[in-house]
């Protein structure tokens, strides 16, 4: 009888969640967290990551806000130095494109450029109840990260 190897999970040595209001506040507050977590966690890149959070949190209130509803900020740091930042908002139904031209004279649309430029990936994922995981990879090993 031959023994199948299961697949390895990696579980991340810390973890940080907060709902914040989908607010400039809230997205101000997810920005000055995270500065704080990541300083405890001794990250060396956490000026990148840090602009990360603050586009992603920005665009959970300025995109994906629903009245009444929070957006989730969560942060996890994995073995090895990994950092997988996630923004939950309630606008399932409006997806980020990466291919949305930016021109010289636009007023927006360069948050997700500043993203792909800190982070080594990001996507999106599906969550439950309509709503949308934006996250970022920052730090893999072996991904030339920051």
């Amino acid at each position: 009888m031959t023994q199948k190897s299961l697949p390895q999970v990696t579980v991340p040595t810390h973890h940080f969640t907060v709902r914040l209001s989908a607010s400039r506040r809230g997205a101000r507050l997810a920005r000055l967290l995270t500065e704080r977590q990541l300083d405890d966690w001794g990250v060396p890149f956490a000026e990148a990551a840090t602009q990360v959070v603050a586009e992603l949190a920005s665009n959970a209130v300025l995109h994906g806000r629903v009245a009444g509803r929070d957006f989730r900020l969560g942060l996890r740091l994995y073995p090895g130095g990994a950092l997988r930042i996630e923004v939950t908002d309630a606008r399932g139904d409006r997806v980020p494109c990466r291919h949305d031209p930016v021109t010289a004279d636009a007023e927006s649309g360069r948050g997700l450029l500043i993203v792909g430029a800190c982070a080594d990936r990001w996507g999106t994922d599906e969550a439950s109840a309509g709503c949308k995981v934006v996250w970022a990879e920052l730090g893999a090993p072996g991904r030339g990260g920051p």
